[in-house]
């Protein structure tokens, strides 16, 4: 039996090397067919695998946000100091708590004008962003109960304002309807890094823009609330708090149990005023999401190797016509109609496994080059490799069973009078 298998792989590959042309034509839906589902899962799942990853370093799966619905909400709904005080009293596994206060402003600095966001948070965002500043420090609870106009921005503001990413101990004013306030850069933090981006490279193709004028001066500004709330003026009161747990198996009841004691508080249950968004979820819905597309968009190139398969079974079908008399011969001399059948199905099967061969190189290589351009991990997966080829392997099974069928029931008689 092993030698019958052997003899049959030898026969198929030189009825290959024979029809050379042919046989590569016939085998380049297969290869497009593999190598469009190899490139595009492993694109979609390198993709998926940085953003997830992404999500997971910025501390995003051990925070819960809870929000207020300012459609309906009055000025009494918001969640004050004592609001989150009281959380942080009752709830054991609250680790860290921030409100988060933002506002969109002008701001001008180093004779640069441009758009400011402006996000109030306390002492506590440094742990829930999950990073240090890259210089300087965030400012200390002393300037936050003092109110002091301190502030954190981002790399790349402080490479568009100042032309350089250490920018502490520079000055930024920030205008919001009407009031003007001066802030010192003590921090200076890479959110972009944290996001998985690389400000490094960043800076160097902004170089050019900023030496021609055409980069457009703006800044994130992280302030104490304590600031931002009195430029919104309403108070100390904020819309959206964050929560961190050192478990994310616990975050569900933790944003509960925090949007309990506010409506406890308010004394507003009634209205639908909070809601608790656990963070770690959108990697669930994301994962979810990325998956089932990526899955479609591969199921559409596996259509080419449908019409492959197709091709492969018509090339089968005139195979076995040309090669009537030597069918003719070998049942003569005793061939059984097992083995010609074999013969003929392991060709169908070469065909089909080279192409699928050629298509994973063919897909990795596209896959790479993608992946390189996107800067995102190449993400080959063993069970992708052997889906891939699998279903190529199958594609060649059934469409070359019809063809073998044919050849395996040729009479002798009929083969050995064909020219």
């Amino acid at each position: 039996m092993a030698l019958n298998i052997r003899e049959n792989i030898k026969m198929a590959f030189k009825s290959l090397r024979t029809n050379l042309l042919r046989s590569l034509l016939t085998m380049l839906g297969i290869i497009i067919g593999v190598g469009s589902v190899i490139a595009v899962i492993t694109i979609g799942t390198g993709g998926r695998d940085y953003v997830v990853n992404m999500i997971k370093e910025m501390g995003g799966t051990t925070a819960i946000n809870v929000v207020v619905n300012t459609s309906k909400a009055s000025l009494s709904d918001y969640i004050t100091d004592e609001d989150i005080k009281a959380i942080k009293n009752n709830i054991d596994d609250v680790e860290y708590i921030s409100p988060v206060v933002m506002s969109v402003g002008a701001i001008a600095a180093n004779e640069k004008n441009g758009i400011g966001f402006a996000i109030g948070t306390n002492t506590d965002i440094e742990a829930i962003l999950g990073q240090s500043p890259a210089h300087g420090r965030v400012f200390n609870y002393q300037e936050y109960i003092a109110a002091r106009n301190v502030a954190v921005i981002d790399a790349a503001s402080a490479f568009m304002l100042f032309g350089k990413e250490n920018a502490v101990g520079e000055v930024i004013d920030y205008t919001f309807e009407g009031k003007t306030v001066s802030f010192k850069v003590i921090g200076v933090m890479n959110f972009m890094s944290a996001m998985g981006g690389d400000t490094q490279k960043m800076f160097e193709q902004m170089q050019p823009l900023m030496e021609s004028g055409q980069a457009v001066g703006g800044a994130m500004l992280l302030i104490p609330s304590t600031v931002a709330t009195s430029l919104l003026g309403r108070g100390e009161r904020y819309e959206s708090i964050y929560l961190k747990s050192k478990d994310d198996s616990i975050l569900e009841s933790i944003g509960e149990a925090a949007v309990n004691i506010l409506y406890a508080r308010h004394n507003n249950a009634d209205r639908n005023i909070y809601t608790a968004t656990n963070l770690a979820s959108f990697i669930e819905l994301l994962d979810t999401v990325i998956t089932v597309f990526t899955l479609f968009i591969a199921s559409v190139g596996a259509i080419s190797l449908i019409v492959g398969g197709i091709g492969v079974m018509n090339i089968m079908l005139v195979s076995v016509t040309e090669r009537t008399r030597e069918i003719g011969i070998r049942k003569a001399l005793g061939a059984k109609t097992k083995a010609i059948m074999l013969q003929f199905l392991t060709e169908a099967l070469i065909i089909c496994l080279t192409g699928g061969l050629l298509g994973l190189f063919f897909g990795t290589a596209v896959a790479a080059f993608v992946s390189a351009i996107m800067q995102v991990p190449l993400s080959v997966k063993f069970s992708t490799v052997i889906l891939a080829i699998g279903f190529s392997s199958a594609v060649g099974v059934f469409f070359g069973l019809y063809p073998a069928k044919r050849a395996a029931e040729m009479p002798p008689i009929e083969a050995l009078r064909a020219q």
